[in-house]
């Protein structure tokens, strides 16, 4: 079984990820360490180097190009459900778990901004009138989604039980 995280920057993709692979006992693959590994460079320079499209294009490529083992968990990108038909591919290739949070929390839990090439030099306010506007636009593809958790202090045990309910 493969299981693809989905969810809005900060939700806790890669977090969970880990926990549930240790859970299952399997490996993990978070797809933008991948990128990063593959490309020689930070996700934050590739997107000021060559821009968001040319970034769409190679993540799509990722995902589809990735040898996943029979079981693992993968931490996605944010953005990466909504581009192409990514979010279609995962639900074909594995089990999609949307990790939801509310705005205002993904807020709390979205500090270091400079990292995030969406998100450099914004104030809380501005933050939080992004990801409203953001998960709008996201909600469509993010929903699609197999399994759609509350994941806001997530017990990884309860996302194992969810998943082979499923």
């Amino acid at each position: 079984m493969i299981v693809f995280l989905v969810g809005f920057m900060g939700c806790g993709k890669s977090t969970k990820a880990k926990q549930l692979a240790n859970r299952l006992n399997c490996s993990v693959i978070d797809l933008d360490a991948e990128i990063v590994e593959k490309e020689g460079k930070s996700i934050a320079d590739y997107f000021a180097k060559n821009g968001e499209a040319a970034f769409r294009v190679l993540e799509s490529e990722t995902l589809k190009s990735f040898p996943y083992p029979e079981t693992c968990v993968v931490a996605t990108g944010g953005g990466l459900p909504c581009f192409f038909d990514n979010m279609e591919w995962m639900n074909a290739n594995g089990k999609t778990v949307y990790l939801h949070m509310t705005p205002p929390q993904l807020v709390s839990r979205l500090h270091n901004r400079e990292k995030r090439p969406l998100l450099k030099g914004m104030d809380d306010e501005q933050l939080l009138s992004f990801i409203q506007m953001k998960l709008a636009e996201r909600d469509y593809y993010y929903t699609q989604a197999k399994l759609v958790v509350n994941a806001f202090d997530l017990d990884p045990a309860l996302l194992e039980e969810q998943l082979k309910a499923k």
